[in-house]
């Protein structure tokens, strides 16, 4: 079996894209899908069993894809790790930033070295990444990026410090896409709202009743899939997107517009669409 895409086949033949936490949720996902329609996916992460797993994953599709352990918020480590996708895979088309990371607390207990270890993760490591793929290919062959943030729309109460870090990549793609534009490279954004991903188990077990409750904020009545946001990020990498650049495009039912002097009508889920031949539902969601 492989991904069932709704894009059609070979549309990123002979390119190469990188894919930052390509070893699980979204990431791998993503990256199953951009292999299915003939991409040569370099897999970025810190752990290298879970990439060399998805490798394996891939291969048995009938796709290609490298493993490259890298703890992308370390200068060094990213630039010989770009530089080492470059000499396996003689170019790079696309850069999908999807690594990141959060625990939930709020801001009155959260130290200096919590706070910079999220924002290290998600801000610092995804500019770092850009930059090197921009200044080592794309300043001179043009390319994509896209960059996964996350609904922090009207503020993120117990994540504070993944907030302020998702709103500086936000506001990094913008200026991003305006530095580099006359090389031809688009920088967007997507953000995912409450997706289906095995990151939800990470969660302590005093949060998993919220997490439980996630599709009643939610108007279309359930959390998203990730072939859901993966169809987004592949969007944006295509030719498709060839004039959208310093956007950024949600991907969560229109939970941030649903608002508390207005109860959601209880309805039926929106059909959801899953591609993603190997996708599971996170074991918190299971516990309904």
């Amino acid at each position: 079996m492989r991904y069932d895409s709704i894009f059609r086949p070979g549309l990123f033949e002979g390119r190469s894209i990188i894919v930052t936490g390509g070893g699980s949720g979204i990431g791998r996902c993503t990256a199953h899908e951009l292999a299915a329609l003939g991409a040569h996916v370099a897999l970025v992460g810190r752990k290298p069993a879970k990439l060399d797993a998805v490798v394996a994953e891939i291969a048995e599709a009938g796709g290609r894809a490298t493993a490259h352990p890298c703890d992308i918020r370390e200068e060094g480590p990213v630039g010989d790790t770009v530089a080492a996708i470059l000499a396996r895979h003689s170019r790079i088309d696309g850069l999908v930033n999807n690594a990141g990371g959060q625990f939930s607390a709020p801001l009155a207990k959260i130290s200096q070295k919590g706070w910079e270890t999220v924002v290290r993760t998600n801000l610092t490591g995804g500019f770092l990444m850009a930059r090197e793929c921009y200044n080592r290919w794309m300043a001179d062959h043009g390319g994509a990026i896209v960059n996964i943030i996350a609904d922090m729309w009207r503020s993120m109460p117990a994540m504070g410090h993944s907030g302020a870090a998702r709103a500086g990549m936000l506001n990094f793609t913008e200026t991003a896409a305006v530095e580099w534009g006359h090389a031809g490279v688009r920088v967007n954004a997507v953000a995912p709202g409450y997706i289906a991903s095995s990151g939800l188990d990470n969660y302590p077990p005093e949060v998993r009743p919220m997490i439980r409750r996630l599709k009643t904020l939610v108007p279309l009545s359930r959390v998203g899939t990730e072939s859901e946001v993966a169809a987004a990020i592949v969007f944006l990498l295509s030719d498709g997107a060839a004039f959208i650049s310093g956007s950024c495009l949600r991907v969560d039912g229109a939970a941030p517009n649903a608002r508390g002097n207005y109860p959601l009508p209880k309805g039926e889920p929106a059909p959801a669409f899953d591609g993603f031949h190997l996708a599971s539902t996170p074991q918190v969601l299971s516990e309904d």
